[in-house]
């Protein structure tokens, strides 16, 4: 698999400096680094806990603070939004 990304500069040397100390300048070694730099982090991320503390009423109830809409008005006004989206990926 080909895995792209632009990352800053200097922290792009730096990756390229270290992994040819650690894997030597031969072919892969970059590879190699990355694989070993990505399981780590995936590591990391699966040891935090990442779940939603408190009740998710309340936290829905005050991220939709401010919205005007009654429940029915929303509904409706996310079925348009979701009606729109589908038409547009639809090719043709």
């Amino acid at each position: 698999m080909v895995l792209r990304a632009q990352v800053d500069e200097k922290l792009e040397r730096k990756f390229r400096e270290l992994a040819m100390r650690r894997f030597g300048f031969g072919k892969g070694a970059l590879s190699r680094a990355l694989e070993e730099a990505v399981i780590r982090w995936i590591s990391v991320v699966e040891g935090e806990k990442l779940g939603f503390e408190g009740d998710p009423v309340e936290a829905i109830d005050g991220l939709l603070s401010d919205v005007e809409l009654d429940a029915v008005e929303l509904q409706h006004e996310v079925n348009r939004l979701w009606i729109t989206k589908v038409h547009g990926d639809v090719p043709g």
